[in-house]
């Protein structure tokens, strides 16, 4: 049965960005059966609603960002990001459960990174709760980008996520009754790193495909191959093995708009360096511009459990290049949607992005058997899958 008074805790604020979009997900499905509901977590950012139906009915505890404190740009922790974000994660966490001693609910859904904290007060209260971990393990996550800090920087990760942050959220896994992750990758990365296999669910990402759609008729395919790249600029996300491939085709073979911003110093600097002389724009803001003139999306990711960009780009009729350490790479049917390549392997982008352009007149068709398939799992039935699962519906699978 539902539970009456239903509260869902999170730290990115609802319908900005990937994080945002599986936010306001999250509080959707939380509504759907739900008594009373209580939104907790940071500010909404407008009245816009990144899923049909607008926002749910609910009574909203817009907490203060701690990172807004115009004195951290000051002081040491400009320089380790990793630590002001576990601070500001700790802060939020801690508003959040005292929220909960107030409302009392009866079943939380709360979100990696500042769920800890509301996860401690419900195991003392015997509330069930659900943790939704949009990637793989965090202990991967890390992994990763130590790795790739190591390479292209010669020194230890200090962003995002810290030593700590790693072991905060391990403990949150630990607390959780039940798991949501976004793809049998995530899963896997998971029960890998000692989760239990029992806890975790795969539920795959929703996505408007009311305002998501694909055109009605081909692009041009005059010019250079239109490519883009939606995201956050950071070691994770693979940016920098795309701006080598597309230097290995030569000049004038590919052009790359970018719509996404880089969130430290080391990496702003590392763009700057490998997109010189390439046709390269950036840019922050609207992602559905660039889709809509674009005839491939590439999506390098070295680490991800699903990312929102590919439900938008296969809704919007793209073909895709994704890596296969990531749940992009069960979405995808070789050579018939798009391509999937080796993390971390510039050579196997170009070669891929190489195929793209040999078969440039095909690309359109592949972007219309992509807008199928995601119609298929992201709209409003996976979004019903969701809020079934949540309140324990009859006939849902585990």
């Amino acid at each position: 049965m539902a539970s009456n008074r239903v509260a869902v805790v999170y730290g990115s604020a609802p319908g900005v960005g990937g994080l945002g979009h599986s936010v306001a997900a999250g509080i959707t499905a939380a509504a759907d059966g739900a008594g009373e509901l209580f939104a907790i977590g940071p500010p909404r950012a407008g009245n816009s609603w990144s899923l049909p139906g607008g926002t749910p009915e609910a009574t909203w505890f817009e907490l203060p960002l701690w990172e807004c404190n115009p004195l951290i740009g000051h002081t040491w922790l400009r320089w380790r990001h990793g630590t002001a974000r576990l601070l500001a994660d700790r802060h939020l966490g801690r508003l959040a459960a005292e929220q909960l001693e107030r409302v009392q609910p009866e079943s939380c859904y709360l979100f990696t990174q500042v769920a800890l904290e509301s996860l401690e007060w419900c195991r003392q209260e015997g509330i069930p709760t659900v943790l939704d971990n949009p990637n793989g393990h965090i202990r991967n996550f890390w992994r990763v980008c130590e790795r790739e800090s190591q390479r292209w920087f010669g020194r230890c990760f200090r962003g995002h996520p810290s030593r700590e942050m790693v072991e905060r959220i391990e403990r949150e896994y630990e607390l959780a009754d039940r798991i949501r992750v976004y793809s049998e990758w995530g899963k896997a990365s998971m029960t890998r790193f000692g989760v239990p296999a029992s806890k975790i669910h795969v539920l795959r990402q929703t996505v408007n495909l009311d305002r998501f759609c694909a055109p009605p008729v081909p692009p041009s395919t005059e010019g250079p191959l239109r490519i883009c790249f939606v995201g956050s600029l950071d070691l994770r996300k693979g940016f920098v093995y795309l701006l080598r491939a597309i230097r290995s085709l030569g000049p004038g073979r590919v052009r790359l708009r970018i719509v996404g911003a880089t969130g430290d110093r080391q990496c702003a600097r590392l763009l700057a360096r490998e997109r010189a002389g390439l046709d390269v724009e950036v840019a922050a803001g609207d992602s559905l511009p660039v889709y809509e003139s674009s005839e491939l999306l590439v999506i390098p990711t070295l680490e991800d459990g699903l990312p929102f960009v590919l439900a938008e780009g296969m809704a919007c009729g793209l073909p895709l290049i994704v890596t296969s350490e990531a749940g992009a790479s069960e979405c995808m049917r070789q050579g018939k949607t798009g391509w999937i390549v080796p993390p971390a392997d510039a050579d196997a982008l170009a070669a891929a992005l190489d195929q793209a352009l040999a078969r440039r007149t095909e690309l359109w068709e592949m972007g219309q058997a992509a807008r199928a398939q995601v119609e298929g799992y992201a709209g409003a039935t996976q979004l019903q899958q969701l809020a079934d699962w949540f309140h324990c519906r009859a006939g849902v699978a585990s």
